[in-house]
């Protein structure tokens, strides 16, 4: 039975279009809001706080400030709703969940940042 619901995940769900990010990075996420016959695109922008789950089935969380207040949302991997991803800054931090950061304000909830270097076709490094 078990068998049955990993294919027909695999089917359905698509994940293609969410890049590979960690805890600690901060992400915008486009999604789509449906308000009665009208649909648009609102985005959410914040530290990504955890990513849970696995498979098909994996969500993040991420959190921004809103003001004074935290907000945090989760988002499915293979949501259709979920326009797109983008990875606007890549954190360096030393967990997988960032609970920590609900109970910081301002500078103490700033997180460093972590240098990533592409990759690049091997044939133009030989020389």
């Amino acid at each position: 039975m078990d068998h049955l619901v990993r294919q027909v995940e695999e089917q359905l769900l698509q994940t293609d279009h969410i890049p590979d990010f960690r805890p600690g990075d901060t992400v915008e996420v486009s999604y789509k809001i449906v308000e009665g016959n009208k649909e648009r695109i609102q985005k959410f922008k914040g530290v990504v706080l955890k990513i849970e789950g696995e498979g098909k089935r994996k969500t993040f969380t991420v959190r921004k400030m809103s003001g004074n207040i935290g907000v945090e949302r989760i988002f499915p991997f293979a949501c259709p709703n979920v326009v797109e991803v983008k990875v606007t800054k890549y954190g360096k931090v030393r967990r997988a969940k960032l609970y920590y950061l609900r109970g910081r304000v301002g500078k103490k909830a700033r997180i460093k940042e972590r240098q990533v270097f592409k990759k690049s076709d091997n044939n133009s490094q030989k020389a």
